[in-house]
């Protein structure tokens, strides 16, 4: 069978020389058509229907209610959404010539451009009919609305006021009393994906994309990550959402922008297309989700040139779960209205997609927005560029990339798209609009307040004609906070429709769990003259505190299929009201009509595979990026305030966490040290801010790149300064709405590498991550009578925390220096990252290595200890008696010093807390604690252990860390005390029974220590949320390895039949010299990336190479070769002269074997054929 057609198509659309400047490009390509391709769709008429998605339809909608009902498959390429856009007329498109597409041999004639407006007609969206409550808003009085002398937008009409203080009368939610009659309705306003932790490692996955793509069961489609913030929008009255957070400077931004990019894409009709967006996600129950990239909210990797949006989701927000637009839907969407599109990519056959992950492999170090496009371009089946050039907009320094698998039918829908929808003209591009971003916040420096109120003002009311949600409802700012126990009443109403029973589910299993998370509620000012005694609104706001949040969430889903997700950027519109008996009746028939469509995610596009395999995701980051966020930014706080040891700390283990090459390691060690010095010393004990970091960063990176071309490739672009400090928004209490600030990772020192023997020249430091009652000080004193120590003469000690006065680590610290090659026994407790970071930097300062000894214990999903293991450990405490520390049976409030010890490890499993150890310390021991075989935790110890954890979080959310024997719960402490001891000993048989033997567990951790002296331990794999993120490796050449037995084995045949051969191979000693053999065939540098990742296919693959002849001089040798195929494909080596180098002179480089050809073809090399060839077999493996 043929090759595929390698296919380049161009949608090139001629305009007027008004337009043609600012038009943007419609370039598509079009890679490897495979021949399923050729055959154009049916029906690429202007009358063609499209639509994209099966799962993101709008539900079908009946008189007297709303009903949900499954939806039949079907095979037809796109659905109806699209379908309900025609191609019909449109006043005001530019008139443009359209070339005909070149699929194969067959040409398709696109739809002219002239007269093609999609017309969006969405099936409307209703509320559960006879919801006078939840719809009773008052209209927006058109006839006091005028325009603005400006022609921007339209005037803003005014709330009343006296629906504004009907907000703060505290008493209408205090006295809004949860009875049978209650209801409660939510409308979901904006939500962004899911955030899926991939529950396998970066290689799985991308094998298994692999897989699914080779067997045609899916596409991988892959897109640029832009360096921003997530900002989403529903309209005006729907709202504009940042992350976690509406109504700031974040939101105020995002809408400025999104209104001057609309007003520079429609020009003249910019005010009325505005609006009438608007209204259209405000009617559809929509939300777009953006890449908010600019200069004014803090520095990312680059300041961009320009501040822009990207839409990277569209989602539908009826009364059922939200459904998102698969991306050709996204592209048709946002072409229709003007609004700007990602860079995407398609790899549809398994040679592409190979060729795609090694493609990055080789980038992933060096890659910039030119090297990574171009290459992408280059190996994808389909390439669509953005509608905003990440390299003029953005810059150089890019990101990342983010690969998914969606339907294997996307291909084809995406074709259709880019035929019906060409980009659209840019019909503002050079009008004066106004000021700019930049402009408006250099000009209004005050306060936050004062810079929302002018950018509000700046984008025109057509866009924006309410500020309630940022200035209050009569337009001065006011506390938008609302009681906390709106979540507690909305739990107990009853829900009024589908999407208020799965919110209520969510929310009540978050609780249950205790995930880390806030439901913070708010005013809705939207709705404040539908205010009444019965009639309450509200806008919740569900802020996911950690990841680990997600992760328990995601394992809950596996077990309730029906379980909604839980988003990212989760904002609903809440209404609390009385129902009269005949409301009650119809809400009750309502819901009982409904049926759930599917229990995933609402992704569409997913159709014909598993949740699992739907859900694939990777995200790939390039260094060039997180040299500058994750190296130079976060580790400010730590270079200034704990210096630059531990600074260097920080990065060596960011690098090793990352899989940095060991090269790029060394460079990039070189340039963070002279950074070190460098801005330490321009600003002294004034630690550099975070967000205009790069005012002093891109200097200085631009300087040292311009050493050589080694640092230049190390920096990937600098010098591109645009000054921030001028215009930088004003971000008031240092709010860092996307989280990403000296967040990532936490510092670390060098560890002892797997299998090293640590040295008797370093000191090693035994350290204990555990609480009260783990038995850290017998076993020290067991440890200490230990004949012979850890098996060598280094002296054994130890320093107990409880007999120490002042800072106990800086003791640990002054005892290392006095005696640097000592064994020190940590007899404290060190239970968190704080600690461990002194450690990590007392280890790096002193030359010591450290080991963490953990008690033994199942966890739980948030807590790397059961219950089981703090029922012993409070058993143990309560059983001793004059305790250095005061912690023993006399202590009062010996229970609630476990509890705080126990929440200070809230938050990580027992495999994310055992791997970060290994991950900072490069091992781990365990102390043995229970016995496996034990009966289950007995009741009545279980409920008094949770009802101490309950009354623990009580008493900390009110009073932080004051002591249990003060403040409001001191009573309930004292008896819950009192009932902790008389169960345990009530219970004291069985926790005396299913603990290991005290002398079991010495003789076990001494052993370990031991080997760890002696390098004879082997690191465990442990699953931690970094360890499977760890990038798989920099691709620098292709080759194929050949086994060294077998290539010794024919020098050998060689030596013993012919003569020259012998006498050349008398004294070379190869022997011993040859530990490695390879057929390179492609490099990098010599070949490009591209070449190098076409061999993507082949990757791992037996690959049969002749070997035809030997070929040497009196300073180089190699053997001639000749590579084969892999089921039946040939395996053309990019190398002039396929060889394996065997043998060079002192002081001459291996490369200079690629010229032995050339010499023996000038009479200066010896060339010895070998006929018939030998065939050797060996995996074809990037390097």
């Amino acid at each position: 069978m043929p090759p595929p057609h390698r296919i380049l198509s161009a949608l090139s659309l001629t305009l007027p020389p008004s337009s043609s400047s600012a038009f943007v490009s419609g370039t598509f390509l079009f890679r490897r058509s495979s021949p399923s391709y050729i055959t154009p769709p049916r029906s690429f008429s202007s009358s063609s229907s499209i639509s994209l998605s099966h799962s993101t339809m709008p539900y079908s909608q009946r008189k007297g209610g709303q009903t949900w009902r499954e939806k039949t498959k079907t095979d037809s390429s796109v659905d109806n959404r699209l379908g309900e856009w025609s191609a019909s007329g449109s006043s005001g498109q530019t008139q443009a010539s359209v070339q005909p597409i070149q699929f194969g041999k067959v040409q398709v004639n696109p739809v002219p451009v002239q007269g093609q407006k999609g017309i969006w007609k969405p099936k409307s969206y209703g509320t559960v009919s006879g919801s006078t409550a939840v719809e009773a808003e008052v209209p927006v009085d058109k006839s006091s609305v005028g325009l603005e002398q400006n022609g921007v937008g339209l005037a803003t009409p005014q709330k009343s006021s006296s629906g504004a203080s009907k907000l703060f009368k505290g008493n209408l939610l205090e006295n809004f009393t949860v009875d049978n009659s209650t209801y409660a309705q939510v409308q979901i306003r904006a939500t962004f994906y899911p955030k899926f932790e991939n529950e396998k490692s970066d290689q799985e996955i991308r094998t298994r994309m692999i897989e699914m793509v080779s067997q045609g069961l899916a596409t991988l489609e892959v897109s640029l990550k832009h360096s921003g913030s997530l900002f989403m929008y529903a309209g005006n009255e729907g709202g504009a959402y940042a992350k976690n957070s509406f109504g700031n400077i974040y939101t105020a931004v995002g809408v400025f922008v999104l209104g001057r990019m609309l007003r520079e894409a429609w020009g003249s009709e910019a005010a009325k297309k505005q609006a009438e967006f608007n209204d259209f996600l405000e009617r559809n129950l929509m939300c777009i989700s953006m890449e908010l990239v600019t200069a004014v909210l803090g520095d990312h990797g680059q300041r961009p040139n320009e501040d822009f949006v990207v839409v990277t989701a569209v989602t539908e927000l009826g009364n059922g779960k939200p459904k998102f637009y698969s991306t050709p839907e996204v592209i048709a969407f946002c072409r229709k209205w003007r609004l700007p599109t990602n860079h995407v990519w398609l790899f549809s056959t398994r040679k592409a997609v190979t060729s795609f992950f090694a493609a990055f492999d080789a980038l992933c170090e060096e890659g910039t927005a030119t090297t990574v496009c171009r290459a992408l371009d280059e190996v994808a089946d389909i390439s669509i560029p953005g509608s905003k050039d990440h390299i003029k907009e953005q810059g150089e320094i890019l990101e990342g990339i983010v690969a998914r698998i969606v339907s294997h039918e996307s291909s084809k829908h995406m074709v259709e798209v880019l035929k019906n929808f060409p980009p659209p003209p840019m019909e503002g591009a050079g009008h004066d609009l106004g000021p700019s971003l930049r402009e408006i916040c250099a000009a209004n420096r005050s306060d936050e307040t004062q810079q929302i109120k002018a950018l509000l003002k700046g984008v025109g009311s057509s866009f924006c004609p309410d500020h309630s949600d940022w200035l209050g409802g009569a337009g001065d700012a006011q506390s938008r906070n609302a009681d906390k126990a709106v979540v507690s009443k909305f739990l107990q109403s009853h829900p009024a429709d589908f999407s208020t029973t799965k919110l209520q589910e969510v929310i009540r299993l978050m609780r249950e769990k205790r995930f880390p998370a806030a439901f913070k509620c708010y005013h809705n000012y939207h709705k404040q003259d539908s205010m009444s005694n019965d009639n309450l609104f509200y806008k919740m706001v569900i802020h996911v505190h950690s990841d680990s949040a997600f992760r328990r969430y995601q394992k809950e889903m596996r077990s309730k299929p029906g379980l909604w997700p839980l988003y990212r950027g989760f904002f609903v519109d809440i209404n609390l009201f009385k129902a009269s008996n005949e409301r009650a009746a119809e809400i009750a028939k309502n819901k009982s009509t409904v049926v759930d469509d599917d229990g995933g995610t609402g992704m569409s596009g997913k159709h014909g595979l598993a949740d699992e395999d739907a859900n694939l995701m990777i995200k790939l980051k390039f260094l060039t990026y997180k040299l500058r966020t994750f190296l130079i930014r976060n580790g400010l706080s730590i270079l200034f305030k704990e210096g630059p040891a531990a600074y260097k700390a920080y990065y060596l283990r960011q690098m090793k966490i990352w899989g940095t090459s060991a090269g790029k390691q060394r460079e990039l060690s070189k340039m963070l040290d002279e950074w070190a010095v460098y801005i330490r010393r321009k600003c002294g004990n004034k630690q550099l801010s975070s967000s205009v970091y790069l005012s002093e960063a891109e200097p200085f990176l631009e300087q040292y790149a311009k050493r050589s071309p080694q640092n230049q490739a190390l920096i990937g672009s600098a010098g591109n300064l645009v000054r921030a400090e001028d215009f930088l928004a004003i971000v008031e209490g240092g709010r860092d709405e996307e989280g990403d600030l000296e967040k990532e990772f936490v510092p670390s020192s060098p560890s002892a590498s797997t299998g090293d023997i640590i040295p008797k020249a370093e000191g090693l430091i035994v350290f204990f991550p555990g609480l009260p009652g783990s038995a850290k000080s017998a076993l020290c004193k067991e440890l200490l009578k230990a004949p012979g120590g850890f098996g060598d003469d280094r002296p054994v000690h130890t320093l107990m925390g409880d007999l120490v006065k002042g800072r106990y680590w800086q003791k640990v610290a002054d005892e290392r220096k006095k005696k640097p090659y000592s064994i020190m026994l940590a007899d404290k407790n060190a239970p968190n990252e704080e600690v461990w970071r002194q450690i990590e930097d007392m280890c790096h300062r002193t030359g010591a290595n450290a080991v963490p000894v953990v008690p033994d214990s199942e966890g739980t999903d948030s807590n790397p200890f059961s219950l089981d293991a703090l029922a012993v450990f409070m058993y143990r405490v309560l059983q001793r008696s004059n305790h250095p520390g005061n912690l023993d049976k006399n202590s009062p409030n010996a229970g609630y010093v476990l509890l705080m010890f126990y929440h200070l490890y809230e938050g990580k499993s027992r495999s994310e807390f055992d791997g970060e150890l290994v991950e900072r310390f490069g091992s781990l021991v365990k102390i043995p604690l229970l016995k496996s075989d034990r009966n289950p935790l007995p009741d009545p110890v279980k409920s008094t252990l949770e009802e101490g954890i309950n009354l623990y979080k009580l008493h900390t959310k009110k009073h932080g860390r004051l002591e249990s024997t003060k403040g409001t719960y001191a009573n309930e402490w004292a008896k819950w005390e009192k009932q902790l001891r008389d169960v345990l000993f009530g219970n004291s048989e069985y926790l005396n029974s299913v603990q290991v033997p005290f002398e079991s567990a010495v003789k076990e951790v001494s052993e370990e220590l031991s080997k760890i002296a002696k390098g004879e331990y082997e690191t465990p794999e442990y699953r931690t949320p970094d360890s499977g993120k760890r990038k798989i490796g920099a691709i620098v050449f292709a080759a194929i390895s050949l086994p060294i037995t077998e290539i010794k084995g024919l020098l050998d045949n060689l030596a013993g039949t012919d003569s020259k051969a012998a006498a050349f191979l008398k004294d070379k000693n190869l022997e011993n010299q040859i530990n490695e053999a390879h057929v390179t065939l492609a490099h990098k540098r010599s070949h490009g990336v591209t070449a190098v990742a076409n061999y993507g296919i082949f990757l791992h693959k037996q690959v049969p190479v002749d070997i035809t002849a030997l070929l040497f001089t009196d300073k180089i040798a190699a053997f001639e070769a000749c590579p084969g195929s892999v089921e039946g494909e040939r395996v053309v080596s990019k190398n002039e002269w396929p060889h394996v180098t065997l043998w060079t002179a002192e002081g001459v480089a291996a490369k200079e074997a690629n010229m032995l050809h050339n010499l023996h073809l000038e009479g200066k090399a010896t060339r010895i054929a070998i006929d018939p060839p030998a065939t050797i077999q060996g995996p074809l493996e990037f390097y």
